[in-house]
């Protein structure tokens, strides 16, 4: 009798069990924007001031790879019982959700926040938490609720006892962006505080059918808060995604960490291993400038230093830029690596140059590698999967 009750558990577990997809908005990046405005070399050199000015602290920032105007792609979850609305960046170079309170200073104007007194499974917390990213910051306390991936109206996933921050402070890069937080999709390892992610809690819990997610980005467009594509929870996309056409282990479970072994574009080449990473939340590639100079050169592009961007004709092809991953290239068409920035007939290699210090990745493959392969993230496999996006090359 027991046996068939332990069985019959474990079957309504196994019901229980779920895949979301979860739709996305596109929205043109800050950086785009301020590049389209004349501003992106003013803010660099913004950038640049502020990481002199506090040396010590931009040598220990635990989440560096994103700034705040990068991100592109963001969804709706909810907070709570009753569900309080936020949207959100979907990130897979962090690992921490936060959302504004209702204590934050003036730097939360116009953004909603998250009222713990109307939601009657808050649970308090105590701590504090605090968060350097590579341009911006911010602070706060933690709390336990219900997450819910997606929109009330549309499929959610509901993920209880789900530790977020909330925050009581951000930086001022944080405060002109349309978004109220950022929900980290990478590993526990990299979350401040070892505060346990949403996704890898809705695992930890049994909620999801497979222990992974798929991402599906569209092609960029003119027009803001349009469907961006589909983060699928739970399974891979097989509407967006063509067949899986490989899987590379990662070689770090803290961000979405694998190996690259060659890329190329027209006539320059170069074979070496580089430590990588799968992030939604960069809009551009990004890694050594020895690099990206010659891959730039090869291109026909022009490095202008104050703005730190590579601009030529829109009109330039000079083939894929091909990206080797394991023993098998993936091949970047033009539409996803060189970028109409509205600025006439000139165009912008979707590629910047950064230093690692030799701590970290050397490569951030970000949303022009993304939009041309769906990525799947095994959680459980740790590894990663590339499928060609079905969506038509324009």
């Amino acid at each position: 009798m027991r046996t068939t009750f332990v069985a019959l558990v474990a079957l309504l577990g196994l019901c229980s069990a779920a895949v979301l997809q979860h739709n996305i908005l596109y929205r043109e990046s800050e950086k785009i924007q301020m590049m389209r405005r004349g501003q992106w070399g003013a803010y660099v050199q913004h950038k640049a001031q502020v990481r002199d000015a506090n040396p010590a602290v931009y040598a220990n920032v635990p989440q560096n790879v994103n700034d705040f105007g990068d991100f592109e792609y963001l969804g709706n979850i909810t907070i709570g019982t009753p569900p309080q609305p936020f949207l959100v960046v979907l990130d897979t170079g962090s690992s921490n959700l936060w959302v504004p309170g209702p204590t934050c200073d003036s730097t939360c104007q116009g953004k909603k926040v998250f009222t713990e007194s109307q939601s009657s499974t808050f649970v308090k917390n105590g701590r504090s938490w605090s968060i350097q990213y590579g341009s911006g910051n911010a602070n706060g306390y933690l709390g336990e609720d219900t997450v819910a991936f997606g929109a009330v109206s549309e499929g959610q996933l509901p993920v209880p006892k789900t530790t977020f921050g909330i925050a009581t402070h951000i930086s001022s890069d944080f405060k002109t962006d349309a978004t109220d937080g950022i929900l980290g999709l990478a590993f526990t390892s990299l979350a401040v505080d070892h505060v346990v992610p949403p996704l890898i809690n809705a695992i930890n819990q049994g909620l999801l059918d497979q222990p992974l997610f798929t991402v599906w980005l569209e092609h960029k467009g003119s027009a803001n808060n349009v469907g961006g594509g589909v983060f699928t929870y739970g399974a891979i996309d097989t509407t967006n995604c063509g067949p899986v056409i490989g899987y590379q282990p990662l070689s770090s479970a803290t961000y979405y960490q694998f190996v690259a072994t060659a890329f190329k574009l027209g006539s320059y080449s170069i074979s070496k291993r580089y430590q990588v990473i799968s992030d939604t939340g960069t809009s551009f590639l990004g890694g050594p400038n020895s690099v990206v100079s010659k891959l730039a050169e090869a291109l026909g592009a022009t490095y202008h230093k104050d703005d730190e961007t590579y601009y030529l004709p829109c009109a330039t092809n000079k083939g894929t830029l091909d990206i080797t991953i394991g023993d098998i290239a993936y091949p970047i068409d033009p539409v996803n690596y060189i970028v109409d920035v509205g600025m006439g007939d000139t165009c912008v290699f979707a590629a910047f140059p950064f230093n690692n210090f030799g701590f970290g990745p050397a490569w951030i493959l970000g949303d022009p590698f993304i939009r041309e392969y769906c990525n799947i993230y095994d959680i459980g496999g740790q590894r990663m999967g590339f499928a060609k996006s079905l969506q038509p090359q324009k």
